[in-house]
């Protein structure tokens, strides 16, 4: 894997037919979201929640996720878009911004937990575990785009980048840190982790929303920490606010909101609600 990511330089057409082109962006963002509906339907069903339901709720979620994580990202960038309005609908290029989505994601949750008479915590942590493991996909999209990479580094896994794809000030250095790479893989671990705190919990006796929290606050402080690290690495774009990099700026606050969700659910003195769930609360 090394030795592959060292020498090898990626193109981002998959393969192209006449006008028409497929992008490895694409492909990979699509097997993230189609592996994340897989395991968030496989989750759901220990919880007695309706197959039908997640797939209506993931067709939501996959276009105004898509949605938000655009607007997020050429919010950030806008100093670029405003002079190249057209190239917003040009998702195929990259540029989507994953706390955007999550944004849009929430709001969706929030209509549908009330439309569907679902718990909202309960689907929410329910869907945590497929998130992580799509963006651990979805990053290798970055890679071929030849985006998302870090400072130059003399490291054996350093990847090369094209000179069309170096920002001005490193073009003379040939290789970069894969900072995707990096996200990638806390993202696949973070999955591991937050499959392990489903599986205690379906065999627990009896649950309560802190139980769902928890696991909710773990995938959003775990990542946003994952996030705030690799953000010093980086070297696409990104405005700075209060000495940090806007993401990073975001990942604490998502931290500060998650240690404030967990203090306010904490179990008081009473019996916790009966079963999984939660279906009709």
């Amino acid at each position: 894997m090394i030795h592959f990511l060292h020498t090898f330089h990626p193109d981002p057409i998959l393969f192209s037919f006449g006008i028409v082109k497929i992008h490895w962006y694409g492909l990979f963002v699509v097997a993230g979201v189609i592996s994340a509906i897989f395991i968030t339907i496989k989750i759901a069903s220990y919880y007695k929640i309706d197959k039908e339901k997640i797939i209506d709720l993931a067709f939501l979620l996959v276009i105004f996720g898509l949605i938000g994580a655009r607007i997020y990202d050429s919010l950030l960038e806008f100093n670029y878009y405003k002079y190249h309005p057209l190239d917003v609908f040009k998702v195929w290029n990259g540029g989507l911004a994953i706390h955007g989505g999550i944004v849009a994601g929430i709001l969706v949750l929030f209509y549908f937990s009330k439309k569907e008479k679902v718990n909202f915590w309960l689907l929410a942590s329910v869907l945590t575990p497929g998130l992580a493991l799509a963006q651990a996909i979805g990053r290798w999209g970055n890679y071929f785009n030849q985006e998302i990479f870090g400072k130059p580094t003399s490291l054996p896994w350093g990847i090369p980048i094209d000179i069309a794809n170096r920002p001005l000030q490193y073009v003379s250095y040939n290789y970069f840190h894969p900072s995707f790479l990096y996200e990638s893989i806390g993202n696949f671990l973070i999955f591991l982790v937050l499959i392990i705190l489903h599986v205690r919990l379906i065999k627990k006796q009896k649950t309560a929303d802190y139980d769902y929290v928890k696991i909710i606050a773990t995938y959003a402080i775990l990542y946003s920490l994952l996030r705030f690290v690799t953000e010093f690495i980086r070297i696409d774009f990104a405005p700075v606010i209060f000495g940090l990099r806007v993401p990073q700026d975001v990942s604490l606050l998502i931290i500060f909101i998650s240690i404030i969700l967990l203090i306010k659910f904490i179990p008081k003195q009473t019996a916790p609600s009966d079963c999984h769930p939660g279906a009709k609360r």
